[in-house]
């Protein structure tokens, strides 16, 4: 039996030093940023505590010696049918770095760099502290999930001139696991204007159904020779403060872009990430199974709720990740509530969520909920919000 997913107990989590537990005050309930509430998987738990039992936290091997990109490469082949060579693997200590890196090495001052929002916010941050070019094409919220829009995306590469696509699959916060059908349309564009891609796949091991998930680069060698793709264990084993990323360079001319940038700006990977990661990929599967059984059950029950429950809220449910996108505009204009969703939430429930306008202009008026967590205590969540609005909204 795996511990630590059911039946959490709030002092305990509220006793963790983490930003998600420790920003706000001991009467709410943190909802927001990506860390998951669950305990560490025994094996990670036992491979850390043992490094340090023997004070063995000294200077850790090179990034080709610690047998990481093997079990990377030995792990996407099993799970992705991906077949990638340890030659095209390097180590970041987490995404957000890669991706700064991979903006540096990939655009120049000026250059046009398309996202898709609502975009995790980094996405944005990233492009605007780089001195690049911020271009957006939204995606169209469907009947039952967003939608690319190809003919929007297609036009603002064109009137921009752009040179890079920074892509996010699965996407925070929309939960969506593009299809192939997709990825090939997608693939297309890149090709025929001659883009470089940053695929942000972190929550590829966090799909919950109705997808599988493709790594891009997968499609064929035309396109991966034009990505680099970013993935880590940090989302999927909850262990996001022991920092480590995983970059596949699709050809040895994307590598060399990246050696321009002086190496010891990533700093070093830590000993502990580099046990915690081992255990993770090694022996942390049957407790991501768990998780995953966990997080379905969560996604069904906020998204029936939400359906019966609360009017002028919209919620299209997830394919993917354990984040659930709140489109509360209807609720907001109904009611006349001149306050963002997270300030409606967090002043009258005492629940922290993420504020939807972070994630660029199409998510004003949004929340994103982070649902990975007990049951027990999405239920207090769930019944918190339920007061504020028959208390402000009835």
């Amino acid at each position: 039996m795996i511990t630590g997913i059911d039946n959490l107990e709030m002092s305990s989590l509220r006793a963790r030093q983490g930003e998600k537990w420790s920003h706000y005050s001991n009467d709410v309930i943190p909802a927001w940023v990506a860390d998951m509430d669950f305990q560490l998987a025994a094996p990670i738990r036992e491979a850390i505590v043992s490094r340090i039992e023997r004070f063995d936290c000294g200077y850790p091997v090179a990034a080709r010696d610690t047998g990481l990109p093997e079990i990377f490469v030995e792990r996407v082949a099993k799970k992705f049918n991906w077949p990638v060579n340890v030659s095209q693997v390097d180590l970041f200590n987490d995404v957000v770095q890669a991706i700064y890196f991979g903006l540096l090495s990939l655009s120049d001052s000026n250059d046009a760099v398309l996202i898709q929002t609502p975009i995790y916010p980094p996405f944005i941050s990233s492009i605007e502290e780089t001195g690049r070019q911020l271009v957006t094409s939204p995606l169209v919220q469907g009947v039952e999930k967003y939608e690319i829009d190809f003919d929007h995306l297609e036009s603002q590469i064109i009137s921009a001139k752009a040179k890079l696509l920074l892509f996010c699959n699965p996407h925070n916060p929309s939960g969506r696991c593009f299809t192939k059908t997709e990825l090939e349309r997608l693939t297309n564009l890149v090709l025929e204007h001659d883009m470089y891609v940053i695929s942000d796949e972190i929550h590829a091991d966090l799909v919950l159904d109705g997808c599988t998930h493709i790594p891009l680069a997968s499609l064929s060698s035309s396109i991966a020779e034009r990505t680099v793709t970013l993935m880590s264990a940090s989302k999927t084993f909850n262990m996001a403060g022991v920092c480590m990323a995983f970059a596949v360079f699709g050809s040895d001319d994307l590598k060399r872009r990246f050696k321009k940038v002086p190496r010891h700006l990533r700093g070093a990977v830590s000993a502990l990430s580099v046990a915690g990661v081992s255990a993770a990929f090694n022996s942390g599967e049957p407790w991501l199974n768990a998780v995953l059984e966990r997080l379905r059950t969560n996604r069904d029950l906020l998204f029936e709720h939400i359906k019966e429950n609360w009017s002028g809220i919209r919620y299209l449910g997830n394919e993917a990740t354990y984040l659930a996108w709140l489109d509360c505009r209807q609720l907001l204009a109904d009611h006349k509530i001149e306050q963002t969703a997270y300030q409606f939430f967090l002043e009258h429930a005492r629940v922290a969520l993420s504020d939807g306008a972070r994630f660029g202009e199409p998510g004003i008026g949004f929340a994103r909920l982070n649902f990975a967590t007990s049951a027990n205590i999405l239920e207090e969540i769930i019944q918190r919000m339920d007061k504020s609005l028959q208390a402000h909204c009835a």
